[in-house]
């Protein structure tokens, strides 16, 4: 199985730097890893492209100008740019644990999808991880994480280390698998058969409304959030428009009501974009 690792991003060099080492250091190292990038300036170009040889990653670099918010078209254009038959997403912003590559690859089942899980950092843990941190383990580590003053209560539970207690609460948590953008995985033609991400939706539900869609499709989720684990860097959203996520939310109850499965803007309806790059 050739695995693709799509990260969403826009102008977050800091934040990004962190999440690609979190990626360089996998104890699973097969796989092609995608920066699906909404138009950020050089910084980010120039990291990449550092990163690149620093890390002997197989890292490749879609992005397209800035002309505001426009997440579900460079997903969708990473996707098309990616070589894996299994895809698995993140986010910029979303520090993986050291096996999550590995984790989502050992439970990959066909007509599925798997929802991993994340835990929100503090601004100021966020703020003080450093490369080292990231690369050296301690950083999904409790004991350190609990150092740098965060108190994370009953989700530590999402921090365990034995693979069968993570399974166990997996199967005892009440909470459904959801399709995350910061940590989800599913086949290529499972996102093809379903026309990719909504192109007619901004910030807020994005990759829940991909979710419904592959499950209408009959690809049902699996709940891996104890299993597969990523830290959420902490972080602003001034791009979140009350106007937006409720047209958002209009698209959500359409999709659910009418079992709809195809994105109506879509992969299929990309139009050719002179400023596109592809940097392998």
């Amino acid at each position: 199985m050739r695995l693709s690792v799509i990260v969403s991003t826009y102008d977050k060099p800091r934040f990004l730097e962190r999440v690609l080492w979190g990626y360089a250091v996998q104890t699973d190292r097969d796989f092609e890893l995608v920066v699906a990038d909404d138009g950020s300036g050089p910084e980010t170009a120039e990291l990449i492209r550092r990163l690149r040889a620093e890390s002997g990653m197989d890292l490749v670099h879609v992005w397209h100008e800035d002309r505001g918010f426009r997440k579900t078209e460079i997903l969708n254009r990473a996707i098309v740019a990616s070589r894996g038959d299994y895809l698995l997403f993140t986010d910029g912003d979303c520090i993986p644990r050291r096996d999550v590559v590995e984790v989502h690859r050992a439970l990959a089942r066909p007509g599925r999808y798997l929802a991993g899980g994340y835990l929100k950092l503090p601004a100021g843990v966020s703020e003080r991880i450093t490369v080292e941190d990231v690369t050296s383990g301690r950083v999904s580590e409790l004991r350190w994480l609990w150092a740098q003053g965060w108190r994370p209560g009953r989700r530590a539970l999402r921090l365990v280390r034995s693979p069968r207690l993570a399974a166990l609460f997996d199967r005892i948590t009440p909470t459904a698998a959801h399709f995350h953008g910061n940590n989800a995985s599913t086949w290529r033609e499972a996102i093809l058969r379903v026309n990719g991400f909504e192109g007619k939706m901004g910030y807020g539900g994005l990759d829940r409304a991909l979710g419904y869609r592959l499950e209408n499709a009959g690809v049902l989720g699996m709940q891996i959030r104890h299993r597969a684990v990523a830290l959420h860097l902490h972080h602003d959203r001034p791009y979140r428009r009350p106007e937006v996520v409720s047209a958002n939310r209009a698209i959500l109850d359409a999709v659910t009501r009418e079992r709809l499965v195809r994105a109506e803007q879509g992969i299929a309806e990309l139009d050719p974009d002179p400023t596109l790059r592809v940097l392998r």
